[in-house]
C-alpha cells in the first residue's frame, strides 16, 4: 500500500512539473497532465457533510475514512497547483536557475533559485568556471 501511494504521489508530482514547465514556457499543457490533475481533483469530495452532536448541535465536517487519505492528499495537491496556475501569482512562477534542479518557485526580488543549496551550487559553478578559464595575455 505504501509503495502504491508513493507511486501515485510521484506521478502527480511529475504531471504538475509538466504543467508548471508549460506555463513558464508559454506553451500549451499536455492533455495527459491536465487529465491527471483533474482526475486527482475529482477523487475527493469537496463539500463538508452535516453532522449533529447531541451536546453542541449541528456542525459540518469532511469525513476522511482511511481508504480515502491518499485521494484527499492528491486532491489537495492538485487543488493547490490549480490555484497557483490560475491565481494572481501565476506570472511569478518560474523554474529554478540551477542547472540540475527541476523545481519551481515564485520569483520575488532578485531570487533565482528554489533554495539556498541551489544558489550555493550555482555560485560555486560560476566561481569554478572563472578559475579554470584560460587567461589570455
Amino acid at each position: 500500500m505504501r509503495e502504491m501511494s508513493a507511486t501515485q504521489l510521484r506521478s502527480l508530482r511529475e504531471r504538475l512539473r509538466s504543467l508548471f514547465a508549460a506555463h513558464v514556457a508559454g506553451l500549451p499543457a499536455l492533455p495527459a497532465a491536465l487529465a491527471a490533475v483533474n482526475g486527482a481533483l475529482g477523487r475527493a469530495p469537496t463539500a463538508a457533510l452535516l453532522y449533529w452532536d447531541e451536546k453542541t448541535g449541528p456542525y459540518r465536517a469532511a469525513p476522511c475514512p482511511t481508504n480515502e487519505v491518499l485521494d484527499r492528499a492528491l486532491a489537495a495537491l492538485a487543488a493547490n497547483a490549480a490555484d497557483l496556475l490560475t491565481g494572481a501569482d501565476a506570472g511569478r512562477l518560474t523554474a529554478c536557475d540551477s542547472a540540475p534542479c527541476n523545481r519551481y518557485l515564485l520569483r520575488h526580488g532578485r531570487r533565482h533559485w528554489c533554495s539556498t543549496r541551489c544558489g550555493d551550487r550555482a555560485r560555486a559553478a560560476r566561481a569554478y568556471a572563472r578559475r579554470i578559464r584560460p587567461t589570455t595575455d
